[in-house]
């Protein structure tokens, strides 16, 4: 039986490594290599390069403007990309277990699905030859709003462990 916690940690890596990625190409890569003009021009300028100096400070103040207009859009994006990954469903954990011994196959589960802070919910289904009840209650920090089950709490304790990992 595949360990789901590891994929869900290995989903949640990538997922995180992609998004870092089209960061870098869409808006790291492109103002770095505006810099590197800028500098270029600066250098030019104080190593005594062809064009008036005056026409040339004009342009790197335009410049700068500029660049300081791109650097305040990219930090207010960035706060606004930290606040959704501090709210994401990170961390998960994943226990399954036999809730009767008349019942085989471990078919009774609870399932952990938290933020970094440890917010979420905890979700338990217990299977019966009978029936299957699902419950569920929240979770803040890490710790249940009441009692649950020791399984519950293995899976809270899952989750709590992934979280450390990512």
């Amino acid at each position: 039986m595949p360990n789901t916690t590891i994929y869900a940690a290995l989903a949640a890596f990538l997922g995180a490594l992609g998004a870092l990625f089209i960061y870098h190409m869409a808006a790291v890569r492109p103002s770095l290599a505006e810099l590197r003009r800028v500098a270029g021009e600066h250098e030019d300028l104080i190593g005594g390069g062809g064009g008036a100096a005056s026409e040339r400070l004009a342009r790197l103040e335009s410049e700068l403007a500029s660049g300081q207009t791109v650097l305040e859009r990219v930090s207010k994006r960035l706060d606004e990309l930290e606040g959704l990954a501090a709210s994401d469903v990170s961390c998960v954990g994943f226990v399954r277990y036999n809730a009767f011994e008349d019942t085989g196959s471990d078919l009774s589960y609870a399932l952990a699905l938290l933020n970094r802070a440890g917010d979420g919910v905890v979700i338990n289904s217990i299977y019966s030859r009978a029936d299957t009840r699902t419950y569920g209650q929240s979770v803040k920090s890490f710790k249940p709003a009441a009692n649950v089950s020791e399984e519950e709490l293995r899976a809270i304790e899952l989750a709590k462990g992934s979280s450390s990992q990512a």
